[in-house]
């Protein structure tokens, strides 16, 4: 596995655990389908929350925030859909939030979250 990859999975590991440790519970990590993933998709009982994870491990190319674009979150809401049709949730409210991790090497890991981001 490659250092960005190791990277990744390691932001989503600390997302997952910030969120369940907030009370949501998380329902799937890393879905697929045709027409791409969704990193984290959560409950907090109320409501559907599609989390996007940027984990970055410096501030070289901008905070991990900023990686999501509005491109992006359009098809952040195309992949729901379809998470939705697969799961047969057919009305339900939805949050969209990013989870920014920041893990500068030789720093304590930093996690960021905006819910309703887009």
């Amino acid at each position: 596995m490659a250092a960005k990859d190791v990277l990744g999975r390691r932001g989503e590991d600390l997302a997952a655990r910030y969120l369940e440790e907030r009370g949501l519970v998380v329902l799937s990590r890393n879905w697929r389908c045709r027409h791409g993933e969704l990193d984290l998709v959560a409950t907090d009982a109320d409501r559907l929350v599609v989390c996007e994870v940027k984990t970055r491990s410096g501030g070289r190319y901008g905070t991990p925030a900023e990686a999501v674009t509005g491109r992006k979150a359009a098809r952040i809401r195309r992949i729901t859909r379809a998470w939705l049709s697969a799961h047969q949730v057919y009305w339900v409210q939805v949050r969209f939030d990013v989870l920014a991790v920041l893990a500068e090497p030789g720093r304590p890991v930093t996690v960021q979250h905006y819910p309703g981001a887009f």
